[in-house]
């Protein structure tokens, strides 16, 4: 089965360049690399296209509909949402195809990041849990194309948490694993804003979705407390 890498970028000039050049150098001539690009105005679509990729300039900005876009577009049997600036495992292909191949029909990677701070390593060492409370855009997601259009895509309408909430309903359709290898994805929002303030403002922001509170609401209080 063919996979199709999708990433949804804006203004990541400075990192695509050369996640896409990893990416080819651990993939078969049958994987496609789809840049979907939101406007960046920094020149992420040409920096991807001269490493490699494909891109497309997508109608809507936002993570949940530049993925949709791009999975549209692609040709793969298998979906793979990726984020620019994580990086999967070396065979991370194969490892994919053989979940697949034993029934899997959706799952991630445990995640590890490329700073060694304690509280990180922490964090990451919950990944391992098939919970759903404790996944990461960043740990990626793979799913069989069949199962993503059955469950009909990201919620376009989400600014939030797409990630998380896509993964709820692909669990009514198919199982959901987490594999035993990890991505290293960068911390650098967490050198931003403090590795213990975003980190609580994670937390804070899951709860109030979990209890209902509206999108609108949750992106007031995310620009307010972490950007």
């Amino acid at each position: 089965m063919t996979i199709s890498i999708i990433i949804p970028t804006y203004n990541e000039a400075a990192v695509i360049g050369k996640l896409v050049r990893y990416l080819l150098l651990r993939t078969s001539d049958g994987t496609e690399i789809i840049v979907a690009d939101g406007g960046s105005e920094d020149g992420t679509p040409a920096i991807a296209r001269e490493a490699g990729a494909s891109t497309m300039l997508c109608k809507q900005k936002g993570r949940g509909p530049q993925m949709n876009e791009g999975a549209a577009a692609a040709s793969g049997d298998i979906l793979y949402f990726l984020h620019a600036d994580t990086f999967p495992p070396d065979q991370f292909e194969t490892h994919i195809q053989q979940a697949i191949e034993r029934g899997q029909g959706s799952g991630c990677f445990r995640l590890k990041f490329d700073e060694p701070h304690w509280f990180l390593k922490v964090n990451a060492w919950f990944t391992r849990f098939n919970v759903d409370a404790i996944r990461f855009g960043d740990q990626s997601l793979f799913v069989k194309r069949d199962l993503f259009e059955q469950a009909g895509g990201f919620d376009k309408n989400l600014l939030l948490l797409e990630d998380q909430e896509i993964i709820h309903r692909l669990r009514s359709k198919t199982s959901f694993t987490v594999l035993p290898l990890s991505v290293t994805t960068s911390a650098r929002k967490y050198k931003e804003v403090g590795v213990y303030k975003l980190q609580a403002g994670y937390f804070l922001i899951y709860g109030l979705y979990r209890l209902g509170v509206s999108q609108k609401r949750l992106a007031k209080i995310y620009r307010l407390l972490l950007t």
